[in-house]
């Protein structure tokens, strides 16, 4: 059992080794923490902790530095998430406002916090399969090319470019308007698309002498392009940044970055990992070092923090090797997540 002042001790070296990327030593922690005791105590204290596996010598007559269990216990129990300054601050805001449409202001957040912690950054797409289509409208832009624009009650706002056959007047491509709007306004994304599906599956059955107007087969187009943008809406999907990070700092890794390269561009290992961390009450997850296992990544640690798109909750994070500043990191994510769900309810109340 580790005493109250093992697990200062335990912090300390946490800290320290993250400022210097060097071993912690006894006679250091006596240097720069008051705890007020020799260093042979601090040295019963070390002991303590490396029979708990907490942390480990590197090297023989080194100093110590955490295990990933005592990076567990750190971000626990121990660790004191730090404010952002104002500057900080200042720079989330200017990064993340006047973005044009959601797609936009994921990739401002990522770029954001990959400048505030230096780490590589991951937003999860919100998952829009519950909501409800509001409105469809169509722009006719000429040479058969045709822009689809989809509009969600949870205030997301999508465009595809669908070709179709013919050119069409005023009248008629309200008409087309009209038809599309009839499958899937003021249903879910999740029914809109089967029906689509369902709509798409009676034409290709029907016989081929069945008679159809140039507006019925443009509508089957438009539906095509509505169907192929409702899948994406259906479909979990990250944005990252930062990925440079990782070859920057590479000799923070035990082992070869190749694993967290391969999993920043197959993204469906990243995904899993991101959806499966526990959250606490405020929304903060981290997985550290070997609880990454399962997923090729136990070189690593991934710190999270949910955030609402009006309704459907997804995360936005960071991953970086384990010797990553966690206060700042966990601040820094837990900030950006807020930022995010008060700008995207924003949108939404307009």
């Amino acid at each position: 059992m580790v005493s109250e002042r093992g697990l200062q001790v335990l912090r300390a070296i946490v800290q320290d080794y993250v400022d210097t990327n060097e071993p912690v030593g006894s006679k250091s922690i006596v240097e720069r923490h008051a705890f007020g005791v020799s260093a042979a105590t601090i040295r019963n204290d070390m002991a303590q902790l490396e029979d708990e596996e907490l942390i480990v010598a590197p090297h023989t007559s080194s100093g110590r530095v955490p295990t990933d269990k005592g990076y567990r216990v750190f971000v626990d129990h121990l660790a004191e998430l730090r404010p952002l300054t104002s500057a900080q601050r200042a720079a989330i805001t200017s990064f993340l406002d006047g973005a044009g449409d959601l797609d936009d202001l994921l990739v401002r957040t990522v770029r954001a916090l990959t400048r505030l912690t230096g780490q590589v950054a991951i937003v999860q797409y919100p998952s829009f399969a519950r909501a409800s289509v509001s409105h469809i409208e169509l722009v006719q832009l000429g040479s058969g090319r045709m822009l689809v624009i989809i509009v969600t009650d949870t205030g997301r706002v999508s465009q595809r470019l669908a070709t179709v056959r013919g050119e069409f007047g005023e009248e008629e491509v309200q008409r087309l308007r009209a038809a599309v709007s009839a499958v899937i306004v003021g249903r879910s994304v999740r029914d809109g698309s089967q029906l689509v599906e369902e709509r798409l599956a009676e034409a290709s059955a029907a016989p081929a002498s069945a008679q159809t107007s140039p507006l019925d087969e443009a509508a089957l187009d438009l539906l095509r392009a509505v169907g192929e943008e409702l899948e994406e809406f259906r479909q979990d999907r990250l944005v990252l940044a930062g990925a440079a990070n990782l070859a920057r700092r590479e000799a923070d890794f035990r082992g070869s970055i190749y694993p967290l390269l391969e999993a920043i561009e197959e993204q469906v290992t990243l995904l899993r990992l991101v959806s499966e961390m526990h959250a606490d009450d405020q929304g903060l997850a981290a997985s550290i070092g070997r609880e990454n296992e399962p997923f090729g990544l136990a070189e690593a640690s991934v710190v999270a923090s949910d955030y609402d798109a009006t309704g459907s909750v997804a995360r936005v994070g960071v991953m970086g090797p384990m010797r990553m500043d966690y206060p700042t990191n966990l601040a820094a994510v837990r900030a950006v997540a807020r930022y995010l769900t008060r700008m995207l309810h924003e949108e939404n109340s307009r």
